[in-house]
């Protein structure tokens, strides 16, 4: 009885699942059909820090030791002009940031692995009899018998090869207790009906920030680097969302 119930309501789970998912993905295409023959929007120009998620960035911090001044001294300490140093230093400050991402990795893999077990047991002789004591019968020759096989193999390799270069203004978020700076930078580019978008964030230095106030993407503590894109053309590369769908919940 139990599973005939199971047997039912399990079609019914799988509906209900998809009907789900096909309603949450009918907002982003109601979106779609508004701007359906149009370019695609580009987002606002907002504070980073007022997005829905947005956390402090934590990290283990040294203790906090006193800034110290030359006496006498037109130059302060680790200042780069004569008057004022134009590098990023304070919350909204803005630096540009070089993205110089290289990348490249071949890697290959071959596993193979084969076990096979016997066993068998049985009785030919007891204690020189050929019958079993008192029942005048003869003794079974196989009490147990079995045998296993396994076998598994598997090949894989990767050959990657990346390459960014690109340049972003970003705006500093945060200074930490130890001096170094939370940066986020975010650029979109439409080109006819395809909008491009690069996503830089990070811990930087001071000391690495170069007289004419840029870093390079190399001295990024935490970088999170995101490049892509939404579009018409990124739509056509995707899969149908009925797909990604069936995708997701069909087991098989």
């Amino acid at each position: 009885m139990l599973n005939n119930v199971l047997a039912i309501l399990r079609p019914r789970s799988v509906l209900g699942i998809t009907l789900a998912a096909s309603l949450l993905t009918g907002c982003s295409a109601f979106e779609r059909l508004k701007t359906l023959g149009e370019q695609p929007p580009l987002s606002a120009i907002e504070n980073p820090t007022s997005r829905a998620g947005y956390k402090p960035v934590q990290m283990p911090m040294p203790p906090t030791q006193l800034a110290s001044y030359s006496p006498n001294s037109l130059w302060r300490n680790g200042s780069r002009a004569f008057f004022k140093d134009q590098r990023a230093n304070r919350v909204g400050d803005i630096l540009t940031i070089t993205v110089n991402f290289t990348d490249k990795a071949i890697i290959a893999n071959n596993t193979s692995r084969t076990r096979a077990n016997a066993e068998d047991s049985g009785v030919d002789n007891f204690f020189g009899k050929q019958k079993l004591p008192l029942l005048n019968k003869a003794l079974p020759t196989r009490i147990f018998k079995a045998d296993s096989t396994s076998s598994s193999e598997g090949n894989g390799s990767i050959n990657r090869s990346e390459n960014l270069q690109t340049t972003v203004a970003a705006v500093v978020t945060q200074v930490l207790p130890n001096g170094n700076l939370v940066v986020e930078g975010k650029q979109e580019i439409r080109v006819n009906f395809e909008v491009r978008e690069l996503i830089v964030a990070g811990v930087v230095r001071p000391e690495d920030i170069q007289s004419d106030n840029t870093i390079d993407s190399s001295k990024i503590a935490q970088a999170r680097i995101a490049y892509g894109g939404r579009g018409q053309i990124t739509d056509v590369q995707q899969p149908r969302y009925g797909q990604q769908v069936l995708d997701v919940v069909l087991p098989f």
